[in-house]
């Protein structure tokens, strides 16, 4: 079983300590955006707070390659969607963690619902 690939450590370092995540969804050329991103064991999780059919997540779901956008390098990645109900606890804790200001909270609670939890997301590199 061949290992999975990862982002560079400087790039998941950046992601991690910086507060919002530029991404674009599918191939085709459209704006970047910003979300919420985590890091668990080295890992980059993010989730969708909009079900609606155009957004971010429905696109990866059609279509799971796009970009993110770090320190102003645009980085080639692909959505791996997450099973495990133990990576999700635990990228429930890291969005605790990291986004805990009182303007935050009510996302934060909205990511634990069932709904969002399911839209949990890694983003591995595409090479």
């Amino acid at each position: 079983m061949k290992p999975k690939r990862r982002l560079p450590k400087t790039i998941v370092t950046a992601i991690r300590d910086g507060k919002i995540l530029g991404i674009r969804a599918g191939t085709k050329r459209h704006r970047i955006i910003g979300i919420w991103a985590v890091v668990v064991e080295g890992r980059v999780f993010v989730r969708s707070w909009s079900l609606k059919p155009r957004s971010w997540y429905r696109t990866f779901l059609e279509e799971p390659r796009g970009a993110i956008q770090v320190e102003g390098h645009e980085i080639p990645v692909r959505a791996v969607f997450t099973r495990s109900e133990r990576l999700k606890d635990e990228v429930d804790q890291a969005y605790r963690e990291k986004y805990n200001t009182p303007g935050s909270l009510h996302f934060v609670r909205g990511f634990r619902t069932k709904k969002r939890r399911d839209t949990t997301t890694e983003l591995i590199p595409l090479q």
